[in-house]
């Protein structure tokens, strides 16, 4: 009965994903979970975010009704609702996935895994082994030294999705997708936030024009922006929590009731048997081949755990291509440099391939063209005019090479371009398929047509 096809170490989007994919090809699967299926992802990450971020969004829309031609006087929110809503969605999503492990005929064993030699796995004292072990087991919040989490006053992203009394002030340090994500929440929430980025501009990986939207439209939705500046240190012993922030001009002490840590993940790989097992690691990753397998036969690793993006949805892709490929069948290994990244604050932004600076040092001649938002009947009826679209083609054979856009609903917008991109598809050929009018997908034409200077709109 401990015998299987395959056992699959954690249960988030890549763990139950690459498990179900397992089941379908006819493998005997089992996912092993020490705390929720769903893992970080479903129970505290990509989808509770999400909601805490539609209900800012919504109380925006009634705190500007106005600008809508209605009449809201009064509108206020219950925070302690808005927290309970957020964990509702999560616990939904969860019970989703026990379901498809049902379906999927998966067993599910609680605990806590360590890998063992000889393709076995130790689960609180109970052994279980496999033909393939994939390890799945993500990353958590990273602390840094001069900046230790006391999950009350200085906190990382879980404990910022359960506070159970709204701060008055807060300090983000750190302005990745999930910074940038919960600053957004706590100042549409009413909270006064300050944001603390070491690098010169907010969500540095981003193209350069995007960075600097981004951070024009967090100052006047007025939130406090510090770039290239560090917190030094904080003091906690207090009321307030005081924060030694090193800027270009010197030292400066913030004051807040809470600092939220977003600065960076740490993958969870102490005491699961790599160790034991021999698996090589690099700079807290575990190294693997382009079908996932590590140095030890047997052993797979995918998700947060390797070297690459951490994504949820690269962490899935991976998932299923490792399982394929154990499967037999002719598999294609993911193309890294067409994943689409994307942040959820408002305005949103979504992004895929290179930016321009990128394909400026790649030595590409390049065709570039931007269509801003406020030039968009949709976006102007919708009164999200803030933003663009911004493309960039190689000019010698027309290839898509990046695509960068900024503004309301682009993260749903992007997969045009990443498919796109797949297709080797050409700029003349996404200006010659009709887009629906109107619509905020049209901005993607548009900015295509400014890239070669047959725009109309503009």
């Amino acid at each position: 009965m401990n015998k299987y096809d395959i056992i699959v170490l954690g249960s988030g989007p890549g763990g139950y994903v690459t498990a179900i994919r397992a089941s379908q090809l006819g493998f005997k699967t089992a996912v092993i979970e020490k705390e929720n299926l769903g893992g970080v992802c479903l129970n505290w990450g990509c989808i509770p975010t999400k909601a805490l971020l539609k209900s800012a969004q919504v109380f925006d829309y009634l705190k500007h009704a106005e600008d809508y031609g209605l009449i809201n006087k009064g509108a206020d929110k219950d925070f302690s609702k808005v927290i309970e809503r957020s964990r509702g969605v999560a616990d939904g999503m969860s019970k989703g996935v026990q379901f498809l492990m049902k379906k999927n005929k998966i067993d599910v064993i609680e605990g806590f895994g360590k890998l063992k030699p000889g393709k076995k796995v130790d689960v609180d004292g109970k052994e279980y082994s496999a033909d393939h072990i994939i390890i799945a087991t993500g990353a958590r919040s990273r602390e840094l030294p001069n900046l230790k989490q006391d999950g009350k006053k200085v906190i990382g992203y879980r404990e910022a999705m359960t506070l159970k009394k709204q701060p008055k002030s807060m300090i983000v340090v750190g302005s990745g997708a999930i910074g940038v994500e919960f600053a957004h929440f706590y100042n549409a929430m009413g909270t006064e936030v300050t944001i603390v980025e070491f690098l010169p501009t907010l969500v540095p990986l981003e193209d350069e024009e995007v960075s600097k939207q981004f951070a024009r439209s967090f100052k006047k939705a007025g939130i406090k922006v510090m770039t290239s500046s560090s917190v030094e240190k904080v003091d906690s012993s207090g009321k307030i929590v005081k924060a030694t922030v090193k800027t270009s001009k010197g030292e400066e002490v913030l004051e807040a009731e809470i600092v939220l840590s977003a600065i960076g993940i740490k993958s969870n790989i102490e005491n699961i048997g790599l160790e034991d097992v021999g698996i090589v690691t690099d700079k807290d990753k575990i190294l693997v081949n382009d079908w996932y397998q590590t140095n030890i036969p047997g052993y797979y690793a995918i998700g947060d755990v390797i070297p690459g993006p951490a994504l949820a949805h690269v962490a899935s892709a991976e998932g299923i291509t490792c399982v394929e490929k154990i499967k037999g069948l002719v598999v294609e290994a993911i193309d890294y440099g067409n994943i689409p990244g994307c942040t959820y604050a408002t305005p949103e932004i979504a992004s895929v391939g290179m930016t321009e600076a990128q394909a400026i040092e790649a030595g590409y001649e390049l065709k570039i063209g931007k269509f801003p938002f406020s030039a968009s009947g949709k976006a102007s009826a919708a009164g999200t005019k803030d933003g663009f679209v911004k493309v960039i083609f190689d000019a010698k054979y027309g290839e898509w090479l990046g695509c960068h856009m900024i503004g309301a609903g682009v993260t749903d917008m992007i997969a045009e371009a990443v498919v796109a991109r797949k297709l080797e598809t050409t700029g003349h050929e996404v200006l010659k398929s009709i887009h629906p009018h109107p619509t905020m997908s049209e901005a993607v034409m548009e900015a295509v047509a400014d890239a070669y200077g047959e725009v109309i709109h503009l």
